[in-house]
């Protein structure tokens, strides 16, 4: 595996367990996990860089990204292999270097062009069929800190 440098997570059924509420007036709420918030902040301050790319927009996603200082973030996306490739040409890295994880088949491009890809335990058949680290742990509960472990130590 050659050294990632980045890593660039789709935002619903990775950092989120792909469930969300509405709320009587229209509010939105999505549920994310502290132990993934810490895996990422942990890597931030190894020199990882990261990225979001969500299909939806959503203020929610803005939130998350100004909580954990993410600035790379392309939101309402519809070819994540296209933000993938802007997301390498802005941070100046090679393809190579850059792990993606999805969940759904909507993320398959971006998860073959990645130089790694991942994906949480309960993505999509189609996508744990290309992902080259399948997490035990499902999306929204830790399978972004488990990729990060995995990558820390093999790097």
């Amino acid at each position: 595996m050659r050294e990632i440098k980045a890593v660039v997570l789709d935002v619903d059924g990775v950092l989120t367990d792909g469930t969300f509420w509405w709320g009587i007036d229209g509010s939105e709420l999505k549920r994310f996990s502290f132990r993934d918030v810490m895996g990422i902040a942990r890597s931030m301050r190894a020199g990882m860089r990261f990225g979001l790319i969500s299909g939806e927009e959503n203020a929610l996603v803005d939130r998350y990204a100004a909580k954990m200082n993410i600035t790379n973030v392309t939101q309402g996306c519809k070819d994540k292999e296209a933000a993938l490739r802007t997301f390498a040409e802005r941070e100046q890295l090679d393809l190579q270097h850059i792990c993606f994880m999805g969940d759904d088949i909507n993320d398959l491009g971006a998860l073959q062009t990645a130089g790694f890809s991942a994906a949480p335990a309960d993505a999509h058949e189609d996508v744990l069929a290309v992902a080259k680290y399948i997490c035990k742990r499902p999306g929204g509960r830790g399978a972004v800190r488990e990729l990060l472990g995995f990558l820390a130590q093999n790097q």
